[in-house]
């Protein structure tokens, strides 16, 4: 495997941002090595997207923010390529529809590997003359490949699942040496109660949906020491959890027998599909390919329920953020058991962790000016908030005010949940 290269302790500026470009750019091609062009080009799902096309859109991002807009006499590389690998930004004009992303045979991964060459030069050549501004851009372009990185996996596992073969992606003895067998009991841990400062204080990179910093009220509750394991989640599928309605919002139970749901995704005969195939179920790591309206169902099955992400940040603030089995090199990540008896354990890496929070602005938030501002916040409705990262999320890309968001019934990405309780 390939390491990723940390250049956090480089003392200038300019070279620390070349390093962080240069390792995240590496990485993601790393990710698709192993990849056929086949592999690379199909779609599962209208959720999901290729894996050529998300290597595609982070150069876009680069090219088109970075270079177009602060390098002076910059030729785009194929002016064809916006309309294809745009995403949502509507300033940037007309794109290509998402679900049909999967019909972009051509380009060949091959030449998206050389736009991503050139672009990658060009970056490079201009980071010394840019101004400040355009260096912020710089940084957002990483953070936003980094989100991509972990999308590049999920979408990955999501595709290769389909397949009858239950094929591979890497062979399962490459799987991190790091993962622990030990169990741990779960156990309650009282969280703060009071005023608290929730919300990104300036300090460092943020994404702009995560200030500004606010107080807010905390109740007395407690937060459980570690995720819901996959043993736990059978004892609540035993206990008929999805065929009890109570237990259930309306649109979540709608929802399960609408769709079938029986399960988490990939479980299949006390088996599950993972990156490195089908695999026995592991009843002491964290469940994880759960969406929200499960997560609340099963809190509500344990008597308890999901923690506010405030809960969650106030806890999390004081706990090392780059701990945990997170993606530091290409390889079939899973989540592993928790290996501790005290404190709050695997609040970052791990599994995402579904909150009971709405993804709305903060108070005081505004959206920044231009294409950038459609970042996150035009998607601040419908969708429930997450925390923590998970085993995909790239090292260095987490934090406590971080706000990953997603729709309900989504859990094709590596979400779980920790429960809370009130006090």
């Amino acid at each position: 495997m390939a390491s990723r290269t940390d250049a956090s302790t480089c003392s200038d500026p300019i070279e620390a941002l070349t390093g962080r470009f240069a390792a995240t750019r590496r990485l993601s091609l790393d990710l698709v090595a192993s990849l056929s062009d086949a592999d690379a080009s199909a779609q599962s799902m209208p959720d999901a997207s290729p894996a050529k096309w998300h290597l595609a859109h982070t150069t876009w991002f680069f090219e088109t923010f970075v270079l177009r807009d602060h390098v002076p006499g910059y030729a785009l590389f194929d002016d064809r390529f916006p309309y294809l690998f745009n995403s949502y930004y509507e300033a940037e004009g007309p794109r290509h529809a998402r679900p049909q992303r999967g019909l972009l045979t051509r380009p060949s991964l091959d030449a998206v590997r050389a736009w991503r060459a050139h672009v990658d030069a060009a970056v490079a050549d201009a980071l010394p003359g840019l101004s400040p501004a355009a260096l912020a851009l710089v940084d957002l372009g990483i953070h936003h490949e980094q989100q991509h990185q972990e999308l590049l996996l999920t979408d990955i596992k999501h595709l290769f699942a389909q397949n009858p073969l239950g094929p591979a992606v890497w062979p399962r003895d490459h799987a991190s040496a790091s993962k622990v067998a030990q169990f741990s009991a779960m156990k309650w841990i009282e969280g703060k109660a009071g005023i608290a400062a929730a919300g990104h204080d300036g300090d460092g990179f943020a994404f702009d949906c995560e200030g500004p910093r606010h107080d807010a009220l905390l109740t007395p509750h407690a937060l459980a020491s570690r995720p819901v394991t996959n043993g736990e989640w059978q004892q609540f599928i035993d206990d008929g959890g999805y065929r009890t309605p109570s237990l259930w919002l309306s649109d979540g139970w709608a929802w399960v027998q609408a769709e079938g749901i029986e399960a988490p995704a990939y479980w299949r005969d006390r088996r599950y599909f993972t990156l490195a195939g089908w695999q026995d179920i592991d009843p002491a790591a964290p469940v994880t390919h759960i969406g929200f309206f499960e997560a609340d169902a099963f809190a509500s099955w344990a008597g308890a329920r999901l923690p506010t992400e405030v809960e969650w940040e106030a806890a999390a603030a004081v706990l090392d953020p780059n701990g945990g089995d997170q993606l530091d090199a290409a390889g079939p990540v899973q989540p592993a058991a928790a290996g501790g008896d005290t404190g709050l354990q695997q609040m970052f890496g791990s599994v995402w962790e579904w909150t009971g929070s709405a993804y709305r602005p903060y108070p005081g938030f505004r959206a920044a000016p231009g294409a950038v501002g459609e970042y996150n916040g035009k998607f601040m409705s419908g969708q429930f908030v997450l925390r923590g990262g998970s085993c995909a999320t790239p090292r260095g890309h987490m934090r406590a005010t971080y706000r990953n968001f997603f729709y309900p019934h989504q859990r094709w990405q590596f979400t779980g949940v920790r429960l809370a309780k009130d006090l």
